[in-house]
């Protein structure tokens, strides 16, 4: 039967994508948290060994930047795996067409 004639064609495409999603985010928010971390280790150290004023002030810069970026991926990443599956359910919802069409 060709997808096209199913009731709810998108919900049976779009599944594996979903299900594919949910099962990696876990593991990328682990990863950018753990990366994040040690990014901003790395940072603060390099902070504690500046010398200069002008070096301080760089590091400064640098670790500011650093922790903004990863709270906003964080941000972002949890978006996402929160609004996935009411994105998903309201797709499903304006994809279903009622079926009294006749076809001949």
């Amino acid at each position: 039967m060709p997808l096209f004639l199913l009731d709810n064609a998108f919900s049976t495409m779009i599944d594996p994508i979903i299900e594919l999603l949910n099962s990696a985010l876990a593991p990328v928010l682990a990863l950018v948290v753990a990366v994040g971390a040690i990014y901003c280790v790395f940072l603060g150290l390099k902070l504690a060994k500046a010398e200069e004023p002008q070096e301080r002030e760089k590091s400064k810069q640098h670790l500011k930047n650093a922790i903004i970026g990863f709270i906003l991926i964080f941000i972002l990443i949890a978006a996402l795996r929160l609004g996935l599956q009411p994105l998903s359910d309201w797709m499903n919802s304006v994809s279903e067409t009622p079926s009294t069409t006749q076809t001949d």
